[in-house]
């Protein structure tokens, strides 16, 4: 693997109590194995990684503060069991643990969309977490954090978004290197949406055998890739 570039910490800052909200709207879940379900979608603002391919450019600024609680209530107005908290990168904003937490208390089940390149290590237990960790194609591979797997359950998933055939490789070597098929989490690959056909990818996993769960962006097949608000 390469060498990262020194990692943003996560903290938690007493007294915060807001986050920066882009949009907040109610689909179904495209990704995960929790695909296909409904699912209430809170997107926050703001990224520090550049991906090559990033389809969520739009959320790197703007937005509008709004207290957690309120947020809370919101979601809790969708009637939806489920909820994703997405970004950008979400864990940039303390405002996001609480955030977090308050939505597992009003009994929802939570999902956080995440990049892998901050520690998921003070994210609530309960949270389910998808770590959609950097393959070279990214440009931003080096930004990593691989301790996130110490901090990883049976209810996570690695999510790996492959666009050539380096990628796969590079996967490969990562779940070799990692041990990451003794881990109990799940390992999810997907195609960058153009860039790689899915039929390729399939082929791969089923030459290697490898015990990953292959996925689509559903979304971007039910709608155009560039529709907001899905």
């Amino acid at each position: 693997m390469l060498a990262g570039r020194p990692h943003i910490e996560p903290k938690l800052v007493p007294g915060a109590d807001s986050v920066v909200l882009k949009e907040l709207y109610l689909s179904v879940q495209g990704e995960s194995s929790h695909q296909g379900l409904l699912c209430s979608f809170v997107r926050l603002t703001g990224c520090h990684l550049r991906c090559s391919y990033c389809d969520s450019e739009f959320a790197f600024r703007g937005g509008q503060r709004v207290k957690v609680a309120e947020l809370v209530e919101r979601v809790v107005a969708l009637r939806s069991p489920r909820v994703e908290v997405t970004g950008g990168e979400p864990l940039l904003q303390p405002g996001v643990y609480p955030l977090l937490q308050g939505l597992l208390d009003a009994g929802l089940i939570v999902l956080l969309e995440t990049s892998g390149a901050i520690d998921v290590r003070l994210v609530p237990k309960a949270v389910h977490k998808i770590v959609d960790m950097k393959a070279p194609s990214s440009g931003e591979v080096q930004r990593n954090d691989y301790r996130c797997f110490e901090s990883m359950t049976a209810r996570d998933e690695l999510k790996l978004v492959l666009g050539s055939r380096e990628d796969y490789d590079w996967a490969v070597r990562l779940i070799d290197e990692h041990r990451l098929t003794q881990r109990s989490f799940g390992l999810l690959f997907s195609t960058v949406f153009g860039k790689l056909e899915p039929k390729t990818l399939v082929e791969w996993i089923v030459a290697d055998r490898l015990p990953v769960r292959f996925q689509l962006q559903q979304h971007k097949y039910v709608w155009p890739p560039d529709e907001r608000g899905v």
